[in-house]
């Protein structure tokens, strides 16, 4: 089942979802001792990261934070690089107090450094996922048809040009060309096992897909279909993004 909350404007999303997962952060060092949370990036993410650094009452120091895919082939210095928007936007205002195991998207072999996140990750219990829906209904990098059935909590993914697309829109690349055509991305099978997971979806340009995720059948067509299995899974919506939905 996916809760949909509609809040006014996407940076209302950005603290809402800060505030869900610092709550589940807090709850799970309280409880445990220790918190392991997966963060995302793109443009949906800028005000969740924002309030989620100046969240109050979270020792950081006891927090693993993974993150959810990477370009293969970008090194870090690259602007559309996720581990730099990360350590920019996450890691660094933290002082570096939270653990952050980055996915290393220009090693000589993906295969080998999904292996290696795999190993990392374990059998972690994930507190809070952060994520968005792509305008192709992708979840991390899972476009469609999307593998719902593999075990590996990391794969090795082709993006297809809708994704792609996307990104040359958002402002990230000069060209479709320069898109990498591939990516490590955690699988879906590895986020859902997710205690929470908190979607960040803003703007008119996510609202079919949002309707496909919400209200369509569960399928591999729309990867984020996915989430109306999940047991704790927030969707918060602008308006237009909401506005295809028959229910609200």
């Amino acid at each position: 089942m996916i809760e949909i909350r509609i809040v006014e404007d996407k940076q209302a999303i950005g603290a809402t979802a800060a505030a869900l997962g610092a709550d589940a952060i807090r709850k799970a060092i309280a409880e445990a001792g220790h918190a392991t949370i997966v963060v995302a990036t793109g443009a949906s993410q800028f005000d969740t990261l924002k309030h989620l650094v100046g969240a109050q009452d979270i020792d950081w120091s006891k927090v693993t934070a993974f993150h959810l895919d990477e370009y293969v082939g970008l090194p870090e210095s690259h602007p559309a690089s996720f581990r730099k928007y990360l350590l920019e936007r996450f890691v660094q205002p933290l002082n570096g107090a939270v653990e952050f195991v980055p996915v290393n998207g220009d090693a000589a072999d993906p295969e080998a450094e999904a292996r290696r996140l795999n190993d990392l990750i374990g059998d972690r219990h994930i507190d809070v996922c952060f994520a968005g829906i792509g305008e192709n209904c992708h979840l991390a990098f899972n476009d469609p048809p999307a593998d719902f059935d593999t075990e590996a909590p990391f794969i090795v993914v082709t993006l297809d040009e809708a994704c792609r697309r996307q990104q040359l829109g958002e402002g990230w690349f000069p060209s479709l060309e320069a898109v990498p055509a591939r990516a490590i991305s955690m699988s879906i099978r590895q986020i859902l096992k997710s205690r929470l997971i908190v979607l960040s979806v803003p703007d008119q340009r996510k609202a079919e897909a949002v309707r496909h995720a919400v209200e369509g059948a569960v399928s591999p067509a729309h990867p984020a279909s996915i989430l109306q299995q999940h047991a704790h899974a927030v969707l918060l919506l602008d308006p237009a993004a909401a506005s295809l939905l028959q229910r609200r």
